[in-house]
């Protein structure tokens, strides 16, 4: 779709995060922006942030404690297919907001990232290392966007079928494309190193059958309180973008300044909007593992 100079997004990091990405780019001068025949958005190379980009981005963002705004959409509606007594695998889990929504299961969470100050329910383990003595142990594995933080999103999705049960549910919840999200100018969040892929409902299907689960079914989560500024801004930008997404022009970084600004007024007075008439905050995927 287009080539983007890794120079653009360094400075772009920097001035909108203070945050180096470089280490994370492993010397990638420039990325392409492909489009696959499921729809799937990538970036190649696909390289994800290290532990210095995320606990300096999360920092300042500060998503993990969802700025006080509840929980998301795609946490209610996951929470439907969790049964009581049902033990719940939260890959990627952050400080662990979705154990709030199912206060009837036996939750375990996985986070590496995010320092000393996680509860005792959050390990600091990598679906790998766990699964080397919890293959099997779970009714449902659980992942709320992070299949598009990393580089084998494939090898991530067989990773929590194997840590369930036959007959257990894998769930994940995914940005997608189109979204509000993908017309923002220079949308960083939705960059590499820290988004790699944006989903559509047949590339979450096909990852699905390739990673050995049925029954597939795929919905659109609605925007909720916690993630409605991106509904905002993309509203408040007067650029909105279709097939090229990064560009350095000064109209662009003045519309993307306008949009963050006058979106999070927007948001901070009107929350999540009531009727929204566009693709919703996220899709969400919810198979089983055969048997």
């Amino acid at each position: 779709m287009q080539w983007v100079s890794a120079e653009l997004l360094a400075d772009l990091w920097r001035y909108e995060f203070r945050v180096d990405v470089r280490p994370s780019f492993r010397g990638a001068t420039r990325f392409g922006l492909w489009e696959s025949p499921t729809g799937l958005h990538f970036f190649d190379p696909m390289t994800a942030g290290d532990a210095a980009f995320y606990d300096r981005v999360y920092a300042r963002m500060r998503l993990d404690r969802h700025r006080g705004k509840g929980p998301k959409a795609e946490f209610a509606m996951a929470a439907q297919s969790v049964a009581s007594g049902d033990r719940v695998l939260d890959v990627g889990c952050g400080f662990g907001a979705f154990r709030a929504s199912v206060p009837h299961a036996d939750y375990v969470g996985l986070e590496p990232y995010g320092g000393a100050d996680r509860p005792p329910y959050v390990l600091a383990e990598t679906l790998d290392g766990h699964l080397a003595a919890n293959a099997g142990a779970y009714d449902v594995a659980c992942a709320f966007q992070v299949l598009e933080h990393v580089e084998r999103p494939l090898a991530m999705l067989r990773g929590m079928a194997a840590a369930v049960r036959p007959g257990g549910r894998v769930i994940v919840g995914v940005p997608h494309v189109p979204s509000a999200g993908a017309r923002i100018p220079n949308y960083l969040i939705n960059a590499t190193p820290h988004h790699l892929s944006w989903w559509t409902e047949a590339a979450l299907r096909a990852a699905a059958e390739r990673a050995g689960l049925v029954d597939a079914r795929v919905e659109q989560a609605p925007w909720s309180d916690v993630d409605a500024i991106v509904y905002w801004i993309a509203r408040c930008s007067p650029i909105k973008c279709a097939d090229r997404r990064y560009r350095h022009a000064w109209s662009w970084h003045a519309a993307s300044a306008v949009g963050f600004l006058a979106g999070y007024a927007m948001w901070t007075l009107r929350g999540a909007p009531r009727a929204a008439d566009d693709e919703g905050a996220s899709l969400l995927l919810t198979a089983r593992k055969p048997g």
